[in-house]
């Protein structure tokens, strides 16, 4: 990594990522992606190296201090003819720049993930939280049109930008979907409400953010049918924080009940 002035002087080299020897090393390899500035601090992918071998999501000052290497991808496994790069629980191959929104990084990882065709991933700032938001599904082959095609319904490979409004990314992914020549998607990231009979109570709890995302503005609503007569209301108590969770308990009133989060 460089940093050059606009008038052509002053250029320095900020990082120089180290050797890898069996593909390995505690930085990463062949970084293609731009980098995203925030501060005095550039975020950045590297494809390969990091402890795997497969590439690595870092931080660095503008001034070269400073190097931090946020998450390592792991090792994959499997690889195939038709799953190339093989299978892990986090990606394989971050191609694509990344996403800054608050003290969250999101990206793309190209292959890797539980079926090997890549993953949308968060990542905190400081190296914690790391997350796979998605994991694309495994492919079908067959033929279109006489040309032999891998589909699925979300799409292999994302190996473009996201871009997040609001709670929503946006991504393209190269192959896979209906016709196997790629597809365009977003993941909306919505809290899961988790709710628990316990004796006479019943306990519902829903995560503050996730990702990055926070969940303040979900009202916890319920009703006793769901046909097209359905009145939601808010008569639960407000929620109280524990462990990171919204949590409401309500006494198990013996009758039937339906919960939902409502923005």
């Amino acid at each position: 990594m460089f940093g050059v002035n606009t008038d052509g002087t002053g250029f320095t080299n900020l990082h120089s990522f180290t050797a890898t020897p069996g593909l390995t090393n505690s930085d990463g390899a062949s970084p293609q992606a731009g980098l995203i500035l925030s501060g005095n601090t550039l975020y950045g992918t590297a494809t390969g190296g990091g402890s795997s071998g497969w590439g690595t999501v870092f931080a660095i000052n503008t001034n070269g201090t400073g190097f931090k290497t946020l998450h390592s991808f792991t090792a994959t496994t499997g690889a195939s003819g038709v799953n190339q790069y093989g299978a892990n629980s986090d990606g394989a191959l971050p191609y694509a720049p990344l996403v800054l929104s608050g003290n969250t990084l999101y990206g793309t990882a190209t292959a890797g993930g539980t079926s090997g065709n890549g993953t949308v991933f968060a990542v905190n700032t400081d190296g914690t939280g790391f997350t796979v938001l998605h994991t694309f599904t495994p492919t079908v082959y067959g033929t279109i049109d006489g040309l032999p095609v891998d589909t699925n319904s979300d799409g292999t490979y994302p190996d473009g930008t996201l871009t997040l409004s609001g709670n929503t990314l946006y991504g393209t992914a190269s192959h896979g979907g209906t016709n196997g020549q790629g597809t365009v998607f977003s993941i909306f990231i919505q809290p899961q409400l988790t709710i628990i009979p316990s004796g006479p109570y019943v306990i519902l709890a829903w995560p503050t953010n996730y990702a990055g995302f926070s969940y303040s503005a979900y009202t916890l609503e319920s009703t006793t049918n769901l046909g097209s007569s359905a009145v939601w209301s808010t008569n639960s108590p407000p929620p109280v924080v524990i462990g990171g969770d919204n949590v409401v308990i309500n006494a198990a009133s013996g009758k039937q009940q339906f919960y939902r989060l409502s923005q």
